[in-house]
């Protein structure tokens, strides 16, 4: 080893840090040896800090935290609001081009006095296709959010060509029909038979709509 060599490093005298803990007196602390003094200065300010953490440091630790969470989702709400702002022109350009179609498809549901019309129109399709009708009974409206659905029952009679022509007729017509389940059996004299339940549409008159809406309100009134 280069140079002086090291000191020893200095040993603890347990046995004398033990003596000074021993016959304390605790209404003198002044006279205490250094070991004891130190050891209880240590504890109570290990004590005091825990206390304050507990009591009042801990909450505010707390509070800190939900701060910063909400510190993000506000940052997170202010880009989203911002990019809408950004976007607002074309919003509301879709939003023009949405109810632009809306009100083009609302236009082909007839309202509840077209509707006679419209079942003839669809009787008068078959009828103009050389189809006999065995079945034509329109069911009871099932009223939705502001339209309604018409099942109508359908079972007719003919040839293979003329009910493909007659599925055509019925797509192309300017209010909306739809057939649906449809089933197809063939016919001892060469024709065929096809059931389905052909569906059409109307929108809701000003009464039927307020009837709705009170029907909507009445269960929103029961859980209150």
């Amino acid at each position: 080893m280069k140079g002086a060599k090291a000191a020893a490093a200095p040993k603890i005298d347990f046995e004398r840090l033990a003596q000074d803990f021993r016959g304390l007196d605790a209404n003198d602390p002044a006279a205490w040896p250094l070991a004891p003094r130190v050891a209880v200065f240590i504890a109570l300010l290990v004590g005091t800090v825990a206390a304050a953490w507990w009591f009042d440091w801990r909450e505010q630790q707390e509070l800190l935290e939900r701060r910063q969470n909400e510190e993000v989702q506000l940052r997170q709400d202010w880009v989203s609001k911002k990019r809408q702002a950004v976007n607002l022109e074309e919003y509301r350009r879709q939003l023009d081009e949405t109810e632009r179609q809306f009100g083009a498809l609302l236009r082909q549901l007839p309202n509840r006095a077209e509707m006679d019309s419209l079942l003839s129109d669809i009787n008068q399709a078959g009828l103009g296709r050389g189809l006999q009708f065995e079945l034509f009974k329109p069911g009871n409206d099932v009223v939705k959010d502001f339209y309604a659905e018409m099942p109508i029952d359908v079972r007719i009679v003919g040839a293979y060509h003329d009910l493909g022509a007659f599925a055509s007729d019925v797509a192309r017509m300017p209010r909306i029909v739809t057939l649906n389940n449809m089933v197809m059996d063939a016919q001892p004299n060469g024709q065929l038979k096809l059931e389905a339940k052909a569906v059409t549409y109307r929108y809701l008159d000003e009464e039927e709509m307020a009837q709705q809406r009170q029907q909507q309100a009445r269960p929103a009134q029961g859980r209150r």
